[in-house]
């Protein structure tokens, strides 16, 4: 009899906690990964993330191979039909038990019970996505609402027991050995070459980044112009790397500074914390997943909803330097740094008025590393609906952001090189140019509006 390992956002052979199991527990292991076009082009999945994801199929799918595990790929159309298709596939095969890593939101949660339901074998869930327990809770057994004294508790209970990476498990006999399947390609694509999506690749990034740049991270990491980041956020989000792997090579590199909250090191260590926390957000708060602000009385808030403004936003040119520059990036590279989310985020939504919802959708629709937990907290905390409730009142000032993180303009006039030749304040506030357009708002008279909206619905 034969055992099947189920992949989903978890596209590695190393420290795959299902992997692991299945080929520890079976003698003989197939794979099967389930394509959903028709749920991808729901949800709006980029074309950039498209075709990242297929290259990180085949890759899996090389490495599988040489693990004497072959995987199949099945076109399930949509979401809803996994479950069916599972159990079919497990009848075709001769399946005795599926393992796989289990995924937190909403869709996912039911559709594993389905796939409960319908199985006449187990169906064993192990914990992968995560470094801290998701039950993770207050002293009152809540959950956390708020993300300082989350992450902190994160510390305390990693510190104590520091997560454990897996090797890639020993090959397994197979008279498959050595097939590699092809992911098919589904729906319109976007070069994503850039972007390392093969397993080897994608941890020489980590441990470039953590021996040359982590040390100085908390310097470097909100200034557009400098390579800072670790630009590993498309490949968490696939899978192609887990944050336990992030964690050691971490802690390897900088020892104990990874405690330090306020360090280098421990500042990156809070990037990995903030993705836990929204992830942690939207399974005890599912209706933030739902179309619905965490803070409940901001759905009240009447934003006009402007389609020509969106519009300008969307195609870089509103007339503010930092935020034309951060959208044109997004539009040719399929990705944003994080200083430029918050800028632009803040900017659609409280000098623009328009619904958070449509620059999250925005996202999804563009990012090599959407992930719907992360995006959507991001886009909550920008417009003041999410688990940061009191500050409504912050409120980015795009050409103050522009001058304090792009100084000299070398960002912005890489992509808006309609500026080029101009300096100091003409760059960040530009007199007419001929080809570049005046600010479509004044951003003085819309911060006054947005405080009158929030005001308005708080009262």
């Amino acid at each position: 009899m034969t055992a099947l390992i189920w992949f989903r956002n978890d596209l590695r052979s190393l420290d795959n906690p299902a992997l692991t199991a299945v080929c520890k527990n079976h003698e003989h292991v197939r794979a099967v990964y389930f394509l959903c076009p028709q749920q991808l082009d729901e949800h709006g999945i980029a074309p950039i993330r498209r075709h990242f994801l297929r290259r990180a199929v085949d890759d899996l799918s090389a490495q599988l191979g040489k693990l004497g595990i072959p995987l199949d790929i099945v076109n399930a159309t949509h979401f809803k039909h996994v479950p069916s298709q599972l159990k079919n596939h497990c009848q075709k095969h001769g399946i005795e038990a599926v393992y796989a890593n289990q995924e937190w939101l909403v869709d996912e949660i039911q559709r594993d019970s389905l796939c409960t339901e319908q199985l006449d074998i187990p169906l064993h869930l192990l914990d992968d996505s995560l470094l801290s327990p998701l039950h993770i809770a207050k002293g009152d057994g809540q959950p956390y609402k708020v993300f300082t004294p989350y992450s902190r508790r994160c510390r305390e209970v990693l510190a104590a027991q520091f997560p454990r990476v897996l090797r890639r498990p020993a090959a397994k006999k197979s008279s498959d050995a050595g097939t590699t399947a092809q992911c098919p390609k589904f729906g319109e694509e976007k070069d994503s070459s850039a972007w390392p999506a093969d397993e080897e690749g994608v941890l020489q990034q980590l441990r470039q980044f953590c021996a040359e740049r982590a040390a100085d991270y908390q310097k470097h990491r909100d200034f557009p112009a400098i390579d800072g980041t670790s630009r590993l956020s498309a490949a968490l989000a696939l899978g192609l790397l887990s944050p336990r792997q992030c964690l050691a090579r971490l802690q390897q590199e900088c020892g104990e500074e990874i405690w330090d909250a306020k360090s280098d090191a421990g500042t990156w260590f809070n990037e990995l914390l903030w993705r836990e926390f929204y992830r942690h957000v939207a399974y005890h708060f599912p209706r933030v997943v739902k179309g619905q602000a965490f803070q409940s009385y901001t759905d009240a808030i009447p934003w006009p909803n402007d389609q020509a403004l969106f519009d300008a936003w969307r195609e870089g040119r509103t007339g503010f330097p930092i935020v034309d520059a951060a959208m044109r990036q997004l539009s040719a590279t399929g990705w944003m740094h994080n200083r430029l989310r918050m800028i632009a985020a803040s900017f659609l939504c409280k000098d623009l008025h328009i619904d958070w919802r449509w620059g999250e959708r925005h996202f999804l629709e563009t990012l090599i590393d959407a992930d719907f937990a992360s995006n959507n907290g991001g886009w909550q905390w920008a417009a003041s609906t999410g688990t940061d409730a009191a500050p409504y009142f912050r409120i980015f000032n795009p050409t103050t952001q522009g001058q304090r993180f792009d100084a000299d303009g070398e960002f912005i006039v890489h992509y808006v090189p309609e500026l080029k030749g101009l300096r100091g304040k003409q760059l960040h506030q530009p007199p007419a140019v001929s080809d570049y357009p005046l600010p479509i708002v004044d951003h003085n008279e819309r911060r006054k509006i947005t405080l009158a909206l929030f005001k308005e619905i708080r009262d």
